[in-house]
């Protein structure tokens, strides 16, 4: 992996836009072709970077009525994240890691040449899988753990203490009480 440059794995000829493509159009685009992030390119100078969050937040601010006036550029991160064709899939990652990113920019001289992706290091670098493999383990973990919790709570069959029914019973607030008498 230390010697897999950027220029390896990146999709080169990614979907763009055009700074004066209007929010409505982004969203229509968005959905055409299933991405949630466009680079905005002007003679193939990358000068601005939207994602799906940034128009919710519009949504969110805005009428719907403005989001056929409101163009791509006016709301688009002043500073963009980028890294070079001739990085390192290594330092790209980290890169990622670091600034908490899905997708980073490829320049070249400031000419914007490609999209670098989370799925597409995933994808080439099976040795990032370790640490997924890991992340899905804690959380299976957390979940046998809440699990093992519930089940402290139930004790074997006897008298609830609430309404005298011979049951299952589970402890609730220091008391042993049936299935029903916990669900009341």
């Amino acid at each position: 992996m230390k010697r897999i440059l950027v220029a390896d794995i990146m999709t080169r000829e990614p979907i763009t836009i055009k700074p004066n493509t209007t929010l409505d159009e982004c969203i229509k685009k968005m959905v055409r072709y299933k991405v949630g992030s466009f680079p905005i390119v002007d003679k193939k100078m990358l000068i601005g970077f939207i994602s799906q969050y940034d128009i919710l937040w519009v949504i969110h601010k805005k009428t719907k009525k403005a989001l056929k006036e409101i163009k791509a550029i006016e709301i688009s991160r002043r500073k963009i994240i980028t890294i070079r064709p001739v990085a390192t899939v290594k330092e790209a990652f980290e890169k990622m890691k670091k600034f908490k990113l899905k997708k980073l920019p490829v320049t070249q001289g400031g000419e914007f040449v490609g999209l670098l992706t989370l799925r597409d290091i995933l994808n080439f670098t099976p040795e990032f899988y370790p640490e997924l493999e890991e992340l899905s383990r804690i959380r299976e973990e957390t979940q046998k753990l809440n699990r093992l919790k519930n089940l402290q709570k139930q004790v074997n069959e006897g008298i609830c203490e609430e309404c005298g029914n011979r049951d299952y019973l589970h402890r609730l607030n220091g008391m042993l009480v049936c299935e029903s008498c916990v669900n009341s």
